[in-house]
């Protein structure tokens, strides 16, 4: 079966909360698109590795040591499990839409 959809198509706006989207998953894999407009999350310390890419907006993961990455529009990061990290901040002008594949 052939899908087609378009990851920047995006429901109304504002955001009350992060949209998640799953748009492919398996045993092995899973790949998902998630759109954030001011949401923060909590601290995450997943079973899985992820790897991400901000296709658009702005934002910024803070880790457990303290250090923060910023990510603009492009940037990727691969997280290993376990590595506890949080999203400390997201642009919502332009809304973030992540692209991201998690596997173990």
């Amino acid at each position: 079966m052939t899908r087609t959809d378009n990851l920047y198509r995006l429901t109304s706006l504002p955001l009350s909360e992060e949209l998640n989207t799953v748009l492919f998953q398996s045993k092995a894999i899973r790949i998902e698109r998630i759109v954030s407009a001011g949401q923060v999350s909590g601290w995450y310390d997943q079973e899985e590795n992820e790897f991400v890419c901000l296709l658009q907006g702005e934002a910024e993961l803070t880790w457990e040591d303290g250090t923060a990455t910023k990510l603009v529009a492009g940037d990727t990061v691969i997280i290993p499990q376990h590595k506890r990290h949080r999203v400390s901040y997201t642009s919502s002008e332009p809304p973030c839409i992540w692209l991201c594949v998690f596997w173990e």
